[in-house]
């Protein structure tokens, strides 16, 4: 299994999911309880290597999750327009009802916040390459 986890300095996105791509798990988290929710979650669900976006507050987080988390791989995975294409992909898991239909999809904005989506969307970019 593989936690995806997406840094930010007030909240995160992590998700876990299988090497087919099947995601068994992802929330938006305060930064706050993010390593107290990356250690219950890597014992839940035997994660053997975390990928983590390679951008916003990266180098402070891979040190704390590098002192908390010494037997699991942490490897930095480019996380470039990483939001553009998590806005797009939660238009594909929950598409736009009713009038919001009418807006074209590039100007929509989700109305909660995606970095569970590029979370998942890091276990992606692993994968492919």
């Amino acid at each position: 299994m593989i936690l995806g986890f997406d840094p930010g300095r007030d909240k995160c996105g992590v998700a876990v999911a299988d090497e087919d791509l099947n995601v068994h798990y992802h929330q938006v988290i305060k930064s706050a309880d993010a390593i107290a929710k990356i250690k219950q979650l890597t014992q839940k669900y035997s994660v053997g290597l975390i990928v983590m976006g390679n951008l916003t507050t990266a180098k402070t987080w891979h040190k704390k999750l590098t002192a908390n988390f010494e037997q699991t791989p942490i490897v930095m995975v480019d996380e470039n327009n990483s939001s553009l294409e998590a806005r797009d992909r939660y238009w594909e898991l929950y598409p736009a009802k009713g009038l919001r239909k009418l807006i074209p999809q590039t100007m929509r904005i989700p109305p909660c916040p995606i970095d569970d989506i590029v979370a998942i969307l890091l276990i992606e970019r692993y994968l492919q390459n």
